[in-house]
């Protein structure tokens, strides 16, 4: 059973389905809510996906800092299902009927569905799909990730909203025996412990704010970047960076032909290939691009609104076309 499939069965706790038999063929609303999105590459990866499904779907943004121009769309007998992002992923929860164990425990949602109750009321069930986008980059590009990744440390560069959820990521499905955290706000990261331990999560979470404490450190298996792909300035991102090099750059001793660990580089844009992925690859680690994570979060999106198997998804294509428009973008 794949991942994905996983995510579709749990959705089933929150209600019945809202599909009826016609429903793929008619057409219905899918919305992304933020601001600023007008760049957004979602309703190209969105539109590409109801295509290849035959559905008469439509994913469109809904620019906007009020809930008063999303939510009558949101509400409406056409809308199947909707994504919010910025800055709304935080606030918005007040909005649905209720909130799956990502969205409570990560502490924001990136994804709305709907779902029956007894009376075949709507309900409009908050969760975060980053978190399984993540995990998928993993699984799908190293399907044998788990015999090297559980009970070993990860760690996460960044603290913001990505961080986030790359730590409910490496905690729950990646078997993380420790998860440092590297970042160059340490207010930041006090904030993301306190709130995971307040949501009940039990994850070892490890700021690692000195060189000399990432020097005795165990070296991790998996790494994820969170963070955009400027040279770093200030003292904090320039102590933040050393500390990700020491553990990058270490002779670390892995089974005959094996890589180091695996390093999420979820920076994208304007280009996959950043600084970040150029060091880890440089020094052996095997490395998989944003856009991987950025698909599959979308393709776990589908999966809730249009309940279809992973295997149903053309992922190939789809990163064809996001490769192709993020080229195009670069050059422009």
């Amino acid at each position: 059973m794949s991942a994905e499939t996983d995510t579709l069965k749990l959705s089933y706790a929150y209600g019945t389905s809202p599909l009826t038999p016609t429903s793929l063929t008619e057409p219905l609303k899918t919305y992304l809510f933020g601001y600023p999105i007008a760049h957004s590459l979602a309703p190209l990866l969105h539109n590409t996906l109801f295509s290849a499904l035959n559905t008469n779907w439509n994913y469109s943004l809904v620019e906007s800092t009020n809930f008063d121009d999303f939510l009558p769309k949101l509400k409406a007998d056409n809308c199947i299902g909707s994504a919010v992002t910025m800055p709304h992923k935080v606030n918005f929860i007040s909005q649905v009927d209720d909130l799956t164990e990502e969205g409570r425990m990560i502490g924001a949602i990136n994804t709305i569905f709907l779902r029956l109750d007894a009376a075949g009321n709507k309900r409009y069930i908050g969760t975060n799909t980053d978190c399984i986008g993540i995990r998928e980059a993993f699984l799908q590009n190293h399907p044998d990730v788990l015999s090297h990744s559980v009970g070993k440390p990860a760690m996460i560069v960044g603290g913001g909203g990505a961080c986030r959820s790359a730590v409910y990521t490496c905690w729950k499905w990646l078997g993380a025996s420790q998860i440092y955290i590297v970042n160059r706000i340490p207010e930041e990261v006090t904030a993301i412990i306190d709130a995971f331990q307040a949501a009940g999560c039990p994850a070892n979470i490890i700021h690692v704010a000195t060189l000399a404490q990432a020097q005795a450190l165990e070296t991790p298996v998996i790494v994820i970047g969170t963070v955009p792909d400027f040279p770093p300035k200030e003292p904090g991102e320039i102590l933040a960076r050393k500390i990700a090099e020491e553990f990058l750059q270490r002779d670390v001793q892995r089974a005959e032909g094996a890589v180091k660990g695996y390093v999420h580089e979820m920076c994208y844009h304007p280009h996959p290939v950043t600084a970040f992925y150029k060091l880890s690859e440089s020094n052996g680690w095997a490395v998989i691009p944003g856009t991987e994570a950025m698909i599959h979060q979308g393709i776990a999106q589908q999966v809730l609104w249009a309940e279809k198997k992973l295997e149903e998804f053309p992922v190939d294509h789809a990163n064809a076309v996001i490769r192709e428009a993020l080229e195009k973008a670069r050059k422009h």
